[in-house]
């Protein structure tokens, strides 16, 4: 058992004994941050939030995953209804990169634009979130893995598979500009995303 597999497991004992049971859920953000939450983090950047640095985007993302909270520098791409870039910039992170793929999908809710097998994909190459301005499947599947996921909502429907679409470009969700190599911040609060890394 490696040694994450041991991390997400305790001891709990009791008079008959002890047994292992997993643990609850983990947190996977920055060293920094781990303990902090949103709400903490833009009261302590006050500053850059009325100068436009730090921006907090609308409460319209559902979360999905077993990750509750998650941080890194952003990875921009742009569809819609097409997921075929997706799997593209998907494999083309290399392992333990951390880097949180934002996937501005017009908004659109007609269909997904991920699955299960993305998801597991992205989880094993180390990405540390995805965001989606749009819809992903397989929910049932999906909060099976260890990995935070935002997305609008679900939707049964599959993606087309034109390879439509441009990566690392600045990309406009809910009315703000987010660009490539910025940073986001996901929690139980919500979404903030900031041009420089942040400290509480």
């Amino acid at each position: 058992m490696s040694y994450r597999q041991r991390a997400r497991r305790y001891i709990n004992f009791s008079l008959r004994g002890f047994y292992i049971v997993q643990s609850p859920p983990s947190i996977s953000m920055n060293s920094d941050l781990s303990m902090a939450s949103l709400a903490k983090l833009c009261d302590a950047n006050e500053d850059l939030l009325k100068s436009g640095i730090v921006r907090v985007l609308p409460p319209i993302f559902r979360s999905y995953g077993l990750t509750q909270a998650f941080s890194g520098p952003i990875v921009t791409l742009r569809v819609y209804e097409d997921n075929v870039l997706v799997r593209e910039l998907i494999e083309e992170c290399r392992d333990g990169d951390g880097r949180v793929l934002l996937v501005d999908g017009g908004g659109s809710t007609s269909c997904s634009l991920m699955g299960g097998n993305l998801v597991m994909l992205a989880r094993n190459k180390g990405w540390s979130g995805i965001v989606v301005n749009g819809c992903v499947r397989d929910v049932d599947e999906i909060n099976k893995y260890d990995i935070g996921i935002r997305a609008l909502g679900s939707h049964p429907m599959k993606a087309k598979k034109k390879g439509v679409g441009e990566k690392r470009v600045p990309v406009i969700v809910s009315g703000l500009v987010i660009r490539d190599g910025e940073w986001l911040y996901a929690g139980s609060d919500g979404i903030v995303v900031s041009q420089t890394e942040l400290r509480c």
